[in-house]
């Protein structure tokens, strides 16, 4: 039986919250001011000088300013850029749902991103053959599936004619593996 179901009541506030907050961050220009020493580590954890930024509040502040551009990531104000270092992709989906028909994700900082054309979701596989699943959430930005929500995804997809393994949201079909 699957696992995917309702969001948590906390989930679904920080989400909506969320969504009400974001600055309109892709039609700033402001000059490049240099790097600032913020790490975004693979695990999800936000540094500053080395040490996590442990106020939530903070990190969900910077990641609605949070901006992909070809030369890295940056966090970007109407009059400044500062550059960025991301390990892997800046945010992670911590929980899934299904709505109408479409599978909902939620991230590490409130962002809730429906999968379809606009918001694919993508599985690499990394050198030692376990996979690597991602969604696009905004701009560019991506969130790596956290495993366990993986897990949810697999228990719940369907094999297409071709044999892969998937799971279809707005109207695509999901590949999520096949098998070796």
């Amino acid at each position: 039986m699957s696992m995917i179901g309702a969001f948590p009541a906390g989930l679904i506030g920080i989400a909506q919250a969320a969504q009400r907050t974001l600055p309109p961050v892709d039609l700033w220009n402001p000059p490049n001011c240099g790097a600032i020493d913020i790490l975004i580590r693979a695990d999800g954890v936000w540094l500053h000088e080395g040490s996590p930024i442990g106020r939530k509040e903070l990190i969900r502040l910077f990641s609605t300013v949070l901006r992909k551009d070809p030369d890295g990531y940056c966090l970007v104000t109407p009059v400044e850029k500062l550059t960025i270092g991301v390990e892997d992709v800046p945010f992670r989906a911590v929980a899934v749902t299904r709505r109408d028909g479409d599978l909902v994700f939620i991230t590490d900082v409130g962002d809730e991103t429906v999968a379809g054309p606009d918001h694919p979701i993508r599985v690499e596989v990394s050198p030692d053959g376990e996979p690597r699943p991602y969604i696009h959430v905004r701009g560019g930005l991506e969130a790596r599936i956290e495993r366990s929500v993986f897990y949810e995804l697999v228990e719940a997809a369907q094999r297409d004619e071709t044999g892969a393994l998937g799971l279809r949201s707005g109207g695509v079909w999901f590949e999520l593996g096949r098998d070796q």
